[in-house]
């Protein structure tokens, strides 16, 4: 109960948490959401590029389909490759940061070398690069982003491992004769949740970004499906005359980037007591 009511307290991470139940509400019921969900793969050539009116709140492509429609539908997508993508980045870091922070000697020299070479290069780029090599799609862009995450998650359970390898209690569980396994996952684990958590809900946002300029740039999905980045790449012969084509899809990116954003930073001050003490 003091965690809700810290978190209530907190206007900007209450905000954030609005606007993610939001976007998961959105992306769930989306196709009867959607004015016009049959817009997500077929055009009508006779209404391209109009406007916003009432008919067409957020007005039409240059195939004729419903923006909103298209924003609404391309909410799913976009949540959808940033939970896959963040889950198996946590399925692969956080067992690696684990064995690293527990161990001594190669292993976890091994570990945090590859790790630190991962972190040295800019992710975007390499998102880019391992994009181009299996070819444009959307599972070659999550693949890229997967590669180029894991380490942010390796790095900060490794951190958390070292603080909390030195601790009496886990001093105490070896004493007694307790297999590093049951103390890695049953002790040293739930005590290294919170970075974790918070470390996740930022990404999720981070790997929406991330996601569209892959898919504005040719990298990640591919017409016809109804995703944020593909559709500002496909805007841009069209402006500055088609403003609307650009600017909702745009929009939706920044208020669900902004949104986890948020989120991430509230849970941040609630979860780290040493952060709330520096304040």
């Amino acid at each position: 109960m003091l965690i809700l009511k810290k978190f209530a307290q907190d206007k900007s991470a209450v905000i954030g948490f609005a606007i993610v139940v939001a976007v998961v509400f959105i992306a769930v019921f989306g196709p009867w959401l959607a004015p016009y969900p049959q817009d997500a793969t077929m055009s009508h050539l006779t209404r391209r590029l109009r406007p916003p009116s009432w008919a067409f709140p957020f007005g039409t492509d240059n195939l004729g389909r419903d923006i909103l429609s298209r924003v609404i539908l391309g909410a799913r997508g976009a949540l959808k490759v940033s939970l896959l993508v963040v889950g198996a980045s946590m399925a692969i870091g956080v067992p690696l940061g684990l064995a690293a922070g527990y161990s001594r000697g190669w292993l976890s020299e091994a570990i945090m070398r590859v790790t630190d070479v991962f972190l040295a290069l800019p992710q975007l780029i390499l998102a880019l690069a391992l994009a181009q090599l299996m070819g444009p799609s959307l599972e070659s862009a999550m693949i890229a982003l997967v590669a180029t995450y894991w380490p942010f998650f390796t790095r900060i359970v490794y951190a958390e491992t070292r603080r909390l390898r030195a601790s009496l209690f886990v001093d105490a569980l070896e004493g007694l004769g307790a297999s590093p396994t049951r103390i890695v996952f049953l002790h040293i684990l739930p005590n290294a949740a919170s970075p974790i958590i918070v470390r996740a809900t930022i990404g999720l946002g981070f790997t929406i970004l991330v996601a569209a300029t892959l898919g504005f740039l040719g990298m990640g999905a591919t017409p016809p499906d109804p995703d944020w980045g593909l559709a500002i790449s496909q805007s841009r012969t069209f402006l500055p005359g088609a403003w609307w084509y650009a600017t909702f899809p745009g929009l939706a990116i920044l208020v669900t980037v902004l949104g986890f954003n948020l989120l991430g930073d509230g849970l941040r001050d609630i979860m780290d007591p040493r952060l709330r003490r520096s304040r």
